[in-house]
């Protein structure tokens, strides 16, 4: 009996539709059933005709495969993870085995490809590189993000390549190269550099790591590529960056250490002539400066605050404030005695140094000289130093004066920490006020394959600084709470020679292969997968044709039989009897004889085999493949050259494109 709902329906005579997802599964499922399985099944039948031998799996284009697929995976996967885990904080950190160091990275000049960085260059080639460096930025920085897990990172400016040069609203560009492109323009860049880095800030997790008080990200330091540098840098244009990546003048604690944050490109137009006519480019970071050793102490006395369990800030009185004390009023602050934490000091441009002071044995580009052994190195070397010098919109380290007044302002600098070279420089500043054996100062190396260095790299921190409730040191030394380490990350120009090199040994092999097939001295591919019966008696005919034209005492006008024309250890092909043959006699005195004609003549006959008539065979199949020196099989032979050399080469790069597109698509 039909049942019937409230509104009267019978039920189940209407269902919901397949979602989307159960369609999709059903289309693939059918996909797998009628077109993958067929054609696997058609493949393995015709290896079991052709059986397992050490010649039909180590083919060249099989081998050259396997190749390929391990040297994709290394490049691709394991170069990245290799570089990548050899950094890790255990492998290098050396602290008491009850320490919990806050650990941070330094990322520098990631400088995204832009059309300001290789103008000129041709669509193609200019998008290429831009994916590319992107997508290494990408792969290597979530690496990080996964395997390292930093508490911290900062970056140490030059955020875009051309930043800088991108009109605003209420500024144009006056070089009409650049003139086009403008606010909208730059916002892209900055949803691209969010894609990158910010997008995956937390692939390794957001939680901080046990007995940290969380994760950070700081990226307000700006580069002379963002801004311009001195007198290059309008203030629009910096008004931009501060919006939307923080002031790059700031103070930090982390992990008991106070880092200060420098507008350092801003600041050097107090260096140039008449640095009045700029000073709303440098007064707000000589402000900054001037505050400096005010705000550090105020800072530290937060943290210990917050550290003790209080808030940050004491109370407000409460007391009446008249309406014009009130602009004046000002965040109630702790007035406890506190010691200074370590300050560490953060500027894209380098501090001065005199010219040829070496940078040490990790500078890639340019190492040091080298020396006699057992020789001191040079104490002024200039190939391996950073050059003392300037052009357009950039200036390689600060001048001498402005160095001074900000080791003066900030005060107890230990560490300094710069970008802008993009190479690594190691150097100790002893000429400056610093918290006690000059500052050492780092400069760090870009991130980025495209600027210069083949192998880039970041620079990690491990800093453990335990302090009692007046912030001073439990272990009663503040100079070595902090301890450095580079890592360097793939060298992707590399990889991609070693892609080209091994690209033009596949491209010989496959040549010389083709080559050998054309002149018959081996079979094609497609040879080793013909079916066990034939579809048309063609080629069986053709070959006795040609091997009765060869020699007439065997042609099948004079009654004759040719030398075992159809064994199986030649063709293994079953031949079609003609349809024109004549039938037997049905009387004895006619004979039972099959008339000379027809193919079907050779069956069961044989005759032994001779010399001559073998050596006929090979000369067929000779011409056939093109190896006997004559017109028309040279003719053939150079046509099947390149039929075999496309096919040979275009399976190799099917093959192991899709590996290649699958590995960089997934990860």
């Amino acid at each position: 009996m039909t049942a019937y709902d409230d509104y009267g329906m019978p039920v189940g005579a209407y269902a919901e539709p397949e979602s989307l997802a159960h369609q999709a599964w059903r289309v693939a499922r059918a996909f797998a059933l009628y077109r993958v399985k067929p054609e696997v099944d058609r493949r393995w039948a015709g290896i079991k005709r052709g059986g397992w031998s050490v010649r039909r799996v180590l083919s060249a284009v099989r081998v050259l495969v396997v190749v390929w697929w391990v040297a994709v995976y290394l490049g691709e996967r394991s170069a990245i993870r290799n570089a990548v885990d050899a950094c890790r904080w255990e492998n290098w950190e050396n602290w008491d085995s009850d320490a919990n160091p806050h650990r941070l990275v330094f990322v520098a000049d990631p400088q995204l490809i832009d059309p300001h960085t290789y103008p000129g260059r041709p669509w193609p080639l200019n998008d290429l590189t831009i994916r590319y460096v992107d997508q290494y930025l990408r792969r290597t920085y979530s690496r990080i993000q996964e395997v390292l897990y930093p508490d911290t990172v900062f970056f140490l400016g030059d955020l875009f390549d051309g930043g800088r040069e991108w009109s605003t609203h209420t500024h144009k560009n006056p070089d009409q190269q650049w003139a086009r492109y403008g606010d909208d323009f730059w916002m892209n860049e900055y949803r691209r550099f969010g894609r990158i880095f910010f997008g995956h800030w937390g692939d390794g997790g957001t939680e901080g790591r046990p007995g940290q008080p969380g994760r950070k990200l700081i990226s307000s330091l700006p580069g002379n590529h963002d801004l311009g540098f001195a007198r290059g840098v309008d203030t629009s244009v910096r008004d931009r960056f501060h919006a939307y990546f923080g002031d790059g003048n700031r103070i930090d604690v982390v992990g008991n250490h106070t880092f200060v944050s420098i507008d350092s490109v801003s600041l050097s137009a107090l260096g140039q002539s008449n640095p009045q006519a700029a000073e709303h480019l440098w007064k707000p970071t000589i402000e900054f400066l001037d505050n400096a050793k005010s705000q550090k102490r105020r800072m530290v006395q937060r943290e210990l605050r917050i550290q003790q369990g209080l808030h940050a800030y004491p109370g407000f009185e409460h007391k009446i404030v008249e309406k014009e004390e009130l602009a004046k009023a000002e965040l109630p602050h702790s007035n406890e005695d506190v010691t200074e934490f370590p300050t560490v000091l953060l500027s894209h441009v380098p501090l001065f140094r005199l010219p040829g002071t070496p940078c040490g044995p990790m500078r890639e580009k340019y190492p040091p000289t080298p020396v006699g052994k057992g020789e001191e190195p040079l104490e002024k070397d200039n190939r391996n130093a950073i050059s003392v010098s300037g052009g357009y919109q950039y200036q390689n380290v600060l001048n001498r004066e402005i160095t001074v007044d900000i080791a003066d302002k900030v005060g107890d600098i230990r560490y300094a920490f710069s970008g802008d070279d993009h190479d690594y420089c190691e150097v100790l500043h002893r000429a400056y006020t610093s918290g006690g054996g000059g500052i050492r100062e780092i400069t760090v190396k870009s991130l980025s394959w495209a600027m210069g260095v083949r192998h880039p790299g970041m620079v990690m921190v491990s800093m453990w600084n335990p302090v009692d409730k007046q912030g001073n040191p439990l272990s009663g030394d503040a100079s070595k709470t902090l301890q450095t380490h580079l890592c360097l990350m793939p060298d992707q120009l590399g990889i991609f020679i070693r892609y080209a090199g091994l690209f033009g040994l596949t491209l010989f092999v496959l040549t010389i292969r083709a080559a050998l097939v054309a002149r018959g001295y081996i079979r094609p591919h497609q040879d080793t997968e013909s079916p066990l019966l034939p579809t048309s008696s063609s080629s069986a005919v053709n070959e006795k044709a040609a091997l009765g034209s060869q020699d007439p005492t065997h042609s099948a006008a004079d009654g004759t039989h040719s030398s075992n024309s159809s064994t199986a250890s030649e063709h293994a092909h079953l031949h079609v009897r003609n349809t024109q043959a004549r039938t037997r006699s049905a009387s004895p005195a006619g004979g039972y004889g099959i008339p000379a004609s027809s193919l079907v003549q050779q069956a069961g006959y044989f005759e032994p085999s001779r010399s001559a008539d073998a050596e006929k065979r090979r000369e067929v199949q000779a011409r056939a493949w093109g190896s006997v020196s004559t017109k028309s099989s040279k003719k053939k032979s150079i046509p099947l050259f390149w039929t075999e050399l496309g096919r040979s080469l275009g399976t190799v790069a099917v093959v192991v494109l899709s590996w290649y597109f699958w590995l960089i698509w997934r990860w």
